[in-house]
């Protein structure tokens, strides 16, 4: 870890301290991986004649594939099979990124050290095949109580109702929860949820 990446660790731990749960986004946020969704993004648009401005993706942050495919949609005046536009989305991020994916090492410490003293939560708009993969790669799997991914909500990110449902199965209050984000629809539904938050990409 680098002096710069030891110094955000740091931080974040002390914020940690007084929460009773911590509740990580995956892609971004543990994992390094934004550029790597870009990519595929940007390919599988290609595929339906969409020439995507991979801004959209900062944009989107969090939210389930399938809204973001929507967007793309609306945005490009172009009629897409959502669900297939999803899926193939999420085949070729799996088949060409997903196994060189290196965690965020400040954020990704933090949650190791708190293993054993706070309950840890995963609230993610990525699929649960998905996620499973990453957070295997990035040995994160096996180290937290709650998954909540996409669909497990009838509203994603920036909805609070996935951080709501992962302190219901921590049995945590939302005020005891403080919620690791690198884009603002976490944010926005962290802040709806009543739940402590911090931008670990703006340290």
């Amino acid at each position: 870890m680098t002096d710069a990446a030891y110094q955000k660790y740091l931080k974040l731990n002390s914020l940690a301290s007084s929460y009773k749960a911590l509740l990580f986004d995956v892609d971004g946020t543990l994992a390094d991986n934004i550029d790597a969704h870009k990519a595929a993004y940007v390919a599988v648009s290609a595929e339906h004649g969409v020439d995507l401005d991979p801004d959209l993706i900062d944009e989107t942050a969090g939210w389930p594939t399938i809204a973001v495919a929507k967007e793309i949609s609306i945005r490009y005046n172009v009629e897409l099979d959502i669900e297939s536009f999803s899926k193939r989305k999420s085949a070729i991020f799996i088949e060409r990124f997903i196994q060189a994916t290196q965690p965020v090492d400040y954020v990704r410490q933090v949650l190791f050290d708190n293993v054993d003293t706070h309950k840890i939560g995963i609230v993610s708009g990525g699929t649960r095949s998905t996620l499973a993969i990453t957070l295997s790669v990035i040995d994160v799997a096996g180290k937290y109580e709650s998954l909540v991914c996409a669909g497990d909500t009838p509203k994603g990110k920036p909805s609070p109702q996935p951080f709501l449902l992962a302190a219901e199965q921590l049995e945590v209050d939302p005020a005891d929860c403080l919620v690791f984000e690198d884009g603002d629809p976490g944010v926005q539904g962290a802040i709806a949820a009543g739940m402590g938050w911090v931008r670990v990409d703006q340290l």
